[in-house]
């Protein structure tokens, strides 16, 4: 038996880095939006009695590194399941190291169809706890749509959909390593009002150029990379209504009011960058399509 999901990329409308914790982690406050940029994700039983992992995208590990490997090993000590064997195949669309939560919405997709194919019937809570333990978006990654996260990023709360819009997402050809990001906002001394309470305000007023022009992220203020900084400019001359980087980099997004000023924006970004996607918001996080 098969199962196949359909695993959505997030971005960060809004991401504050509040304080650094005791344990080492950080406290944030961020609404997070899932986008119609997918990978899928196909788990099968063997009878190897082992997990394997196959993706042929460049730079993904297929072993224990690999967040789908550490999702399954979780969900099998949660659920005291036995695992026999599982084979995930992951057909990768989501750039990696780019601020989109590409690994953990394949962790997301195997939490999911495992409980399918093991007739485990655990609530969306449950799930969101067994991700927790593999990273802190993976709970995200299994509900989706638009959600104010604060804690470490793993307390969720559901928000009401942004405005309808359309959507583009390119990643540099380069990425950002998350531990130098958050080692650059803890040495930069960052000092503003938080930008979530202001996205917050914005999705309310159900207002498409108050929530683009509310989008601000503390890692690309930290950063200021020229890279990112050149995108934007592109995006913002074809009309975006706003930008921003999403998580700790590299990808940049930019919410458009009409699909012709958004393809527009594609072509101009393709002359110059590898990674440029169309996509919109999505009401949901991981769905079982096969």
């Amino acid at each position: 038996m098969k199962i196949k999901v359909k695993a959505p990329a997030k971005t960060n409308l809004s991401l504050d880095v509040l304080r650094r914790r005791p344990d080492g982690y950080h406290d944030v406050s961020m609404v997070m939006q899932s986008v119609s940029l997918y990978d899928y994700v196909e788990v099968e039983q063997t009878e190897t009695g082992q997990t394997e992992i196959i993706c042929d995208y460049e730079g993904v590990p297929c072993d224990s590194r690999n967040i789908a490997y550490k999702a399954a090993e979780s969900f099998f000590n949660f659920t005291r399941k036995q695992n026999c064997g599982i084979k995930i195949t992951i057909d990768k669309n989501i750039p990696t190291q780019a601020g989109l939560a590409g690994g953990s919405a394949d962790g997301a997709a195997v939490i999911v169809a495992l409980n399918k194919l093991f007739s485990a019937h655990l609530t969306e809570d449950e799930m969101c706890e067994i991700g927790s333990k593999v990273g802190a978006d993976v709970p995200f990654c299994i509900i989706g749509g638009t959600r104010l996260a604060s804690g470490t990023g793993t307390d969720l709360k559901k928000l009401i959909s942004i405005p309808k819009c359309s959507m583009v997402i390119c990643k540099p050809d380069f990425s950002v390593s998350t531990a130098e990001a958050y080692s650059r906002i803890d040495s930069s001394n960052l000092s503003h009002p938080e930008f979530t309470a202001e996205m917050v305000k914005a999705i309310y007023a159900r207002d498409l150029y108050m929530v683009a022009t509310s989008m601000l992220n503390d890692f690309e203020l930290a950063l200021n990379l020229d890279s990112i900084n050149e995108v934007k400019k592109i995006m913002l001359k074809s009309k975006a209504l706003g930008a921003c980087m999403s998580g700790s980099g590299s990808a940049v997004f930019a919410l458009f009011n009409s699909d012709k000023k958004r393809d527009k924006c594609i072509e101009k970004l393709k002359e110059k960058y590898n990674y440029v996607f169309a996509c919109a918001p999505v009401k949901e996080g991981c769905v079982v399509i096969d």
